[in-house]
């Protein structure tokens, strides 16, 4: 058991050593808070956690016999590692398709928009058309607000294709603008705590005890919500400065 054990501890701590690499790298890079609760991130670490760092581990203490050969135990061992490392190329891949790259303010709501919402023809045109704002590959989560264009034709057909199903603005890099152009029209939307829409009283009760613990006016217009995909967050701001306070989970 002991030599046993010793394989489960090298191969539990290189497991878990690359993890944190390659995890980390995301966190740091593209999904810190909201990014990956909006993103629904979680789900996907758990599998590859579960698969390196607790399938593999257990499988190397179960085929780690002494009495084997030296060969039949490397190959075994080398084969607990592909399905690890294809487990954690999964995971990575993932991962990257769904990376944020915007929190977004438009019309009326702030959406997140990950690489995957991204069209190749959108993100082309958005290197052409607005290069400062558009998506490259190093990018990290920005906000900026997506704006209809200003063109009422163009304008009406991104807001009736986005109801059935088409390109929505947020999708569309080309007609980004700076987040801080958008503040005056994003202040027109701020609500007060009980008064957000589709929220029951029980959510508004959480809201306004998690606001309360911040130190954050509930009775002021200051919140709205921000969407990632079906979960959802409150963005808090200050109604002076529009500087972003903090985001609340309520769910």
């Amino acid at each position: 058991m002991k030599f046993r054990f010793a394989a489960f501890g090298l191969h539990l701590s290189g497991s878990a050593i690359a993890l944190t690499l390659v995890l980390g790298a995301f966190w740091l890079g593209w999904y810190r808070w909201p990014g990956w609760y909006l993103a629904s991130a979680l789900h996907i670490v758990g599998i590859v956690v579960m698969v390196d760092v607790v399938l593999g581990p257990t499988l190397t203490l179960i085929v780690a016999n002494p009495n084997k050969r030296r060969t039949e135990l490397a190959r075994d061992i080398a084969i607990i590692v592909a399905v690890q490392l294809i487990a954690l190329a999964y995971g990575g891949v993932t991962l990257w398709r769904g990376r944020p790259l915007y929190y977004t303010f438009s019309v009326d709501r702030l959406d997140l928009v990950q690489a995957s919402d991204l069209a190749a023809d959108d993100i082309a045109a958005g290197r052409r058309e607005n290069p400062a704002l558009a998506p490259y590959w190093y990018s990290r989560p920005r906000w900026i607000w997506a704006p209809l264009p200003d063109n009422p034709q163009e304008a009406q057909k991104i807001a009736m294709g986005s109801v059935f199903g088409g390109t929505d603005v947020i999708q569309m890099p080309r007609y980004f603008r700076p987040w801080e152009q958008g503040l005056p029209e994003l202040r027109k939307h701020l609500e007060k705590a009980d008064g957000m829409r589709n929220f029951a009283p029980g959510e508004k009760r959480r809201l306004k005890s998690g606001m309360a613990q911040l130190g954050l006016a509930a009775d002021q217009a200051n919140s709205i919500v921000m969407w990632g995909g079906t979960r959802r967050v409150v963005a808090v701001f200050d109604p002076g400065t529009l500087r972003l306070r903090a985001l609340i989970s309520i769910d």
